[in-house]
């Protein structure tokens, strides 16, 4: 058997494992699963994005949440979804406010989040532990030892990332500039624009 024939049944081989996972494998558990080392399933990994390309598949291989995955093309979303109905999927409004404030403080509390949003969160929190959005990540030492909240590797997964550092950065607005007063000699008097 040429060395050329067993790229091909690892590529097959390694296009099922993907086939079949729900969810990102990590490249060690291909490895193991293909009995190789991770340099070759590296290179494996190569061949079937380049293959999957190539002959314009509708579906692709993609690098996320700490794994590999295979999933369908942008360009196919749209039928893809009159297929799949997933309203059940979709997150509230609620919901995403209070999981970006959570993705971008974590980890933070309960009173935190609510101190940002203005309204009770308990309902919405909920809702994000049972879907394995956040977790719980300890308690912190603080009065009442509120419980901390994180972001999971399903987060992740669900919003196609490989990490919290490839979140949008926030543009947060400055304070306007405002004029410096001083007083001399009982006389108040605008000397320069401070920013803040």
């Amino acid at each position: 058997m040429s060395d050329e024939v067993r790229v091909i049944n690892k590529e097959a081989a390694l296009e099922c494992l993907l086939f079949v996972s729900g969810e990102p494998i990590p490249i060690t558990e291909l490895a193991r699963a293909l009995d190789v080392d991770i340099v070759t399933v590296e290179g494996v990994l190569r061949s079937l994005q380049i293959s999957l390309k190539e002959r314009e598949s509708g579906l692709q291989l993609l690098r996320i949440a700490g794994g590999w995955q295979l999933a369908t093309r942008s360009e196919y979303a749209e039928v893809v979804a009159r297929l799949l109905t997933r309203t059940s999927n979709k997150l509230s409004r609620a919901s995403m406010e209070t999981l970006a404030i959570i993705a971008y403080r974590q980890p933070t509390t309960a009173p935190e989040i609510e101190a940002v949003r203005g309204v009770s969160v308990g309902g919405v929190l909920k809702t994000l532990l049972d879907r394995r959005l956040i977790r719980e990540a300890g308690r912190k030492m603080a009065l009442g030892r509120p419980m901390l909240y994180e972001t999971t590797p399903d987060f992740l997964h669900y919003f196609g990332i490989t990490d919290t550092s490839q979140l949008p950065t926030l543009e947060l607005e400055s304070p306007p500039p405002v004029a410096a007063e001083t007083v001399v000699d009982g006389k108040v008097s605008v000397s320069a624009m401070v920013t803040g």
